[in-house]
């Protein structure tokens, strides 16, 4: 059936993105595949992953360094937005789909594709994000999916691959799905799939179990620019080299692991495993700033676009009018979200201890209880009649019957 000339594919090395080449060609007619793979800050050694991809039958492998565009235009606006996901998941993968969109849809166009490709299933997440971010990019650009039509499961899949000459050596693979970039870890599938299993500690990577961790608490400081984390124990360090480093700290205390059923925009509730340790440890802190540099009406109202933002990039709607409209209420909030915030990481904690900020807007004279109180306490009696007159009068109202 044929559906394209040219086709570039998100690649991973992986069975269904290295069985999707031959199966493109040759179930499919398509007459050159280009494989893309993504560089995450995963920690992977790409050169094997791109001379696999040349030796499954491509005539071009792409390596894509998106590490850093990956942190800079995603994680930290994501952070400015205090992004949680059902109040809990702070979207390290749901992040990472738009960009790869992104690296698919340049590639097509520098090299004359007439198609992009990926290897998600019917039943994700990620192949609305690729699908919709791909049409909000080049709505020309076919979208192929062989893998939610192939029918086939991962025994089958295998077989068709050895049937192509390809080779699998390690065929019996772990239970779990694992997704990984520098932002965080998502595990599914195995054992996990009963929501009564606890996860064996077999699954984490990023993080230390508790009974590891430290017995002492550790203490950090980061340094927040208009939002964007900057500092960390007083020193400027590169976006990248910040969040290398948090990771490390926070998951050497256990921080960051999530363990939720959440539900996911095909309509299942899928249980999950995370692990994003600066991640959270960082909307923690920002938010925190936020309490101290934000008036109360916008604090207040930011949290609902907030979780409309949120809601937004977990179902792929990251290049959407919404989402770009959000984008400038939120930018426009963190003109003075400059400041630094001290964490307590300590057992699987992080807390914050400890904030300050020049451009502040808590006054300890009108804040503390002692002599220096500076609040006109008269000021109280007339202001609370003002308030509650509404309330007043309708009651009076309800009275008389």
């Amino acid at each position: 059936m044929g559906r394209a000339e040219k086709v570039v594919l998100a690649y991973s090395g992986g069975v269904d993105t290295t069985v999707c080449i031959p199966y493109l060609m040759n179930d499919w007619g398509v007459k050159e595949v280009i494989t893309l793979a993504a560089d995450l800050g995963q920690g992977d050694e790409l050169e094997p992953i791109r001379l696999k991809a040349l030796t499954a039958g491509v005539k071009e492998s792409l390596v894509a360094d998106l590490t850093e565009e990956f942190i800079t235009d995603y994680a930290f606006p994501a952070i400015q937005a205090n992004a949680l996901y059902e109040n809990r998941y702070p979207l390290s993968t749901a992040l990472a789909r738009p960009l790869i969109a992104k690296a698919l849809v340049e590639a097509a166009d520098r090299y004359g594709a007439d198609a992009v490709a990926h290897g998600c299933t019917g039943k994700g997440n990620d192949q609305v994000r690729f699908d919709v971010a791909i049409a909000a990019l080049n709505p020309s650009l076919k979208v192929l999916a062989p893998a939610r039509e192939w029918g086939m499961g991962r025994e089958e899949t295998i077989a068709y691959g050895e049937k192509m000459g390809l080779a699998f050596p390690v065929k019996k693979s772990s239970p779990y799905s694992i997704d990984r970039n520098l932002l965080g870890r998502s595990i599914e599938a195995g054992p996990l799939e009963d929501p009564m299993n606890e996860p064996l500690e077999e699954v984490f990577l990023m993080t230390q179990a508790i009974e590891s961790t430290p017995d002492q608490p550790e203490y950090i400081e980061i340094g927040f620019t208009k939002g964007i984390p900057t500092h960390l124990n007083g020193a400027a360090l590169s976006p990248v080299e910040l969040i290398t480093q948090i990771n490390e700290i926070a998951g050497r205390h256990g921080v960051g692991r999530i363990d939720m059923v959440e539900n996911r925009l095909v309509g299942i509730k899928s249980r999950e495993i995370y692990e994003a340790p600066a991640l959270l440890v960082l909307i923690d802190a920002h938010r925190d700033l936020e309490s101290l540099t934000l008036t109360s009406d916008v604090t207040q109202y930011k949290r609902g676009i907030e979780e409309t933002y949120s809601r937004l990039v977990y179902n792929g709607l990251w290049y959407s009018p919404l989402k770009l409209a959000l984008d400038a209420f939120i930018q426009q909030t963190q003109e003075r979200v400059t400041g630094t915030v001290r964490m307590k990481l300590f057992k699987g904690n992080a807390r914050v201890v400890g904030r300050k900020s020049d451009l502040a807007l808590y006054s300890e004279s009108l804040a503390t209880y002692s002599s220096d109180d500076q609040f006109d306490h008269k000021a109280a009696e007339g202001f609370i009649y003002v308030w509650g007159l509404p309330t007043r009068v309708w009651s009076e109202k309800v009275r008389e019957g």
